[in-house]
């Protein structure tokens, strides 16, 4: 990938945004980080689910030429929430696809889980710099994804906190002095929990993130540390390091957001306040820096910072990502589809907290006869998708009886 025929924003010639998902937590903070500098930016497009209202604020306070919102009952509302004004509204999957597809620089990739994955791969193909929010593309498609990037000129922005810190302090030229990438997490909040306790914690305490303002599926993934075993997989696939080269680490402060250990002894890390405006900043502005309003770190408040391995035991998910990564293929994208329903079903209280890895660890075991090796075309990936959902399903009204 060719990345320095981009150019950082500037008034004579805005950056050209889309934002995919834009009334989430990441789609929110990039939204904000826009309007701290509007004359940088001239948004294309923005992509919502079924927030007509907070859709129709957010285009009309950054000057939208189109709005989308997923749901296609919901175009009336949105239309009639866009009176008045010249921006365009559409609905509905087909809007969303035309909407990454129109001729922004830049787009930002929020759209959370499997449902984002057509869409960031058809900016992906055109060319755009895509900034990456939705680990679940990559997850389940990775090899089409990264294809996607280096047969069109892209250019894949990690914004994840952990991939954009390993990122920033990443030498790809010299791949071969890497002894390790050292992800963080922040271990959630039942980090401390014992497993009986776990057992009974409801959707209220598993939401209650220590450190991280987040939305629900990605907060409970937190809770579970799945998010990680996500993270794990996607790194293998962004820096092309085998996951014997790939730690993760507890560091509850979250200041550290992940770290490059070199094989001269040398780890640089990237250190920041737990604020996604950091690495969105970050990727909104390559291969500059731009001004960003997130507080600063004040080193002499620190409290002391900590590390330890995660409890394996205790977060499965940890394991079944690493199995599911070994095994290759079609095994992430049954593992990201599993866990999908399984957090689905919690967040519904139709079971409970632990019952979100078995259900996936079910999945996993029935589908073990999935092929190994590179995965070829997108309907393979939504037939294992959509195979893995229903046994999903099945597993979720197993373990309902245990709630």
């Amino acid at each position: 990938m060719d990345m320095m025929r981009w150019t950082a924003p500037s008034h004579d010639r805005p950056r050209g945004i889309t934002i995919l998902g834009s009334t989430g937590s990441v789609g929110q903070s990039t939204a904000d980080l826009i309007a701290h500098d509007p004359l940088s930016y001239r948004v294309e497009a923005l992509v919502a689910g079924n927030s007509v209202e907070a859709l129709a604020e957010q285009a009309r306070r950054l000057q939208a030429r189109m709005a989308v919102v997923a749901n296609p009952q919901r175009y009336r509302a949105l239309k009639d929430a866009l009176a008045g004004t010249s921006i365009e509204a559409a609905a509905g999957p087909e809007a969303v696809v035309e909407a990454a597809s129109r001729p922004a620089d830049w787009v930002m990739a929020a759209i959370v889980g499997f449902a984002g994955l057509e869409s960031t791969l058809v900016a992906a193909r055109r060319g755009a710099m895509v900034a990456l929010a939705n680990k679940e593309a990559l997850v389940c498609a990775g090899h089409l994804l990264m294809e996607a990037i280096e047969q069109s000129g892209g250019v894949l922005l990690p914004v994840d906190s952990e991939h954009n810190a390993i990122f920033q302090v990443f030498d790809p030229g010299q791949r071969h002095a890497v002894d390790r990438l050292i992800l963080t997490a922040s271990g959630g909040p039942f980090r401390d929990w014992s497993l009986a306790e776990m057992s009974n914690a409801s959707r209220e305490q598993a939401l209650a993130h220590p450190n991280w303002d987040m939305g629900a599926k990605i907060s409970i993934d937190s809770a579970t540390m799945m998010n990680k075993g996500l993270e794990f997989i996607e790194a293998n696939l962004l820096f092309g390091l085998p996951a014997e080269q790939i730690e993760i680490v507890v560091h509850r402060q979250s200041v550290i957001h992940s770290m490059v250990a070199y094989r001269d002894g040398s780890v640089l890390a990237q250190l920041g306040t737990p604020d996604m405006r950091v690495p969105i900043g970050h990727a909104l502005g390559w291969p500059s820096r731009i001004d960003g309003p997130a507080a600063r770190l004040d080193f002499t408040a620190l409290a002391p910072l900590t590390f330890e391995r995660p409890d394996s035991s205790r977060f499965p998910s940890l394991r079944l990502a690493r199995e599911a990564l070994a095994r290759g293929g079609l095994a992430p994208t049954v593992l990201n589809a599993a866990n999908e329903v399984a957090v689905a079903a919690f967040l519904a209280r139709r079971i409970g907290f632990l019952d979100i890895a078995r259900t996936v660890e079910d999945v996993l075991d029935e589908s073990a006869g999935l092929a190994s090796g590179p995965v070829a075309s997108l309907q393979q990936v939504h037939a294992a998708d959509r195979e893995a959902r229903e046994k999903a399903e099945e597993a979720v009204r197993g373990h309902a009886l245990s709630v």
